[in-house]
């Protein structure tokens, strides 16, 4: 199992490899037509330098990184050890007994689903991919064609791949880190995309398996969180931008200090030493913000690279004109790059995110949606290489293109909400 993680990992690495090497070898093309076409003689310098300002701004996020990372890396293990999501599982189970019907009722992969979704939604990513690795062996032991995904595979997957995040932490590391004046004004924006984003899913993975949406619990779920979702924004469109401003803002940081509390409140019951928890978790923290440095270089300096040359401001010219002549407006198109990028690499995503940030500011309507896009739904061919290439499924069925229109809705919905409460 670990050597086949290892190869669709590996497989994923080459596809940013192809991507990294692109934006060197178009930038190149593109700077040397400028130079021989136009006489242009200050491309080339340009491209140099943006590599240097590029590095040093990678370097100087991640090290800015070290703190905050630390910090919520160090309550999610609290939260972790403290039971929460345990809870979190359990209050799913009637749900996700509707969701999965060829499950059987009682069985061990139920128990490990909730495990993986629960984390996914506490952003406890380093908890959620191996319990993720863990459904899809038991999954594969119920399967009679062991090369074919099965309907609860799918559905799995496209849960995953749709990117449900009730606390968007990195994200608004990331804003805070860029100089953003609240960094957590993304935060009920971003919980509305992804929740559209799922829902989606759910809506397109449950035509295809014809499961019925129509069952009391589904439909109370659903149809419940639907409502909350709509009463969110039908509060929101009654106020002036700046009110919503303030209430979006005022709302996320009591949200995520009540979760910080209940977090500690958890560890306590669960008489676990809440502070040696927290040191465990920060220790995490320190340590991927090392990690990434190298990462954030090598995707910052491709990016920049490409910017300088002007193939970045071609692609979105093209884009925005393409908009225009269809009569749309144009302002979200600077932010556009990094919701391509999402299902093919959340760390080409993530360069393209902060690239849109440092270039349009953090504040920016550009800026703002970018984040959202980062957030809004999870790396979908990643996701699928790594938890269907560790059991050995080729046929994937209907999951790419479900997972696919799953991240259509969420883009769509993140351009939506960004217009409402940033435009």
């Amino acid at each position: 199992m670990l050597l086949l993680h290892t190869e669709t990992k590996n497989a994923h690495i080459m596809v940013l490899n192809y991507i990294w090497i692109a934006f060197f070898l178009i930038a190149f093309l593109m700077a040397l037509g400028k130079l021989v076409i136009f006489g242009d003689t200050s491309v080339f310098p340009a491209i140099i330098d943006s590599t240097f300002a590029s590095s040093k701004t990678a370097f100087e996020i991640s090290l800015g990184l070290t703190g905050v990372l630390s910090l919520w890396l160090g309550i999610m293990r609290i939260g972790e050890k403290g039971g929460v999501v345990a809870i979190i599982a359990r209050w799913l189970s009637p749900l996700f007994c509707r969701l999965f019907p060829d499950i059987p009722k009682g069985h061990p992969v139920t128990g490990t689903i909730f495990m993986n979704i629960s984390a996914n939604m506490l952003g406890l990513d380093n908890a959620a991919t191996p319990m993720g690795l863990k459904a899809m062996e038991q999954l594969q032991e119920m399967n009679r064609q062991k090369d074919t995904a099965t309907n609860p595979m799918i559905m799995f997957l496209v849960l995953n791949t749709s990117g449900l995040t009730i606390i968007p932490i990195s994200i608004m590391v990331y804003r805070a880190q860029m100089g953003a004046a609240q960094p957590t004004d993304v935060f009920i924006p971003l919980l509305l995309a992804t929740f559209f984003s799922t829902l989606a899913g759910i809506i397109c993975v449950s035509l295809y398996q014809r499961i019925n949406l129509l069952n009391r619990t589904l439909l109370l779920a659903l149809g419940g969180a639907s409502v909350v979702v709509a009463a969110i924004i039908w509060g929101f469109g009654r106020l002036s931008q700046t009110q919503i401003d303030v209430v979006s803002t005022s709302a996320a940081n009591i949200i995520l200090f009540l979760i910080i509390i209940a977090f500690i409140i958890a560890g306590i019951r669960r008489k676990i030493n809440v502070y040696d928890a927290f040191i465990e978790g920060a220790k995490d923290g320190f340590q991927t913000a090392v990690r990434i440095i190298p990462y954030l270089v090598a995707i910052l300096v491709a990016i920049g690279v490409f910017r300088a040359s002007g193939a970045m401001d071609m692609l979105i010219s093209g884009i925005e004109w393409l908009v225009a002549v269809c009569g749309g407006d144009t302002d979200f198109v600077g932010a556009l790059p990094t919701a391509l990028m999402k299902p093919l690499s959340g760390s080409g995503a993530r360069g393209l995110m902060v690239d849109a940030m440092n270039t349009y500011g953090p504040d920016s309507f550009v800026g703002r949606l970018a984040c959202i896009f980062q957030g809004s739904t999870d790396t979908t061919f990643y996701i699928l290489a790594v938890y269907f290439g560790s059991v050995g499924i080729k046929h994937t069925r209907h999951a790419v293109s479900c997972g696919l229109l799953a991240d259509l809705a969420g883009v769509l919905a993140a351009i939506f909400i960004a217009y409402f409460f940033f435009a």
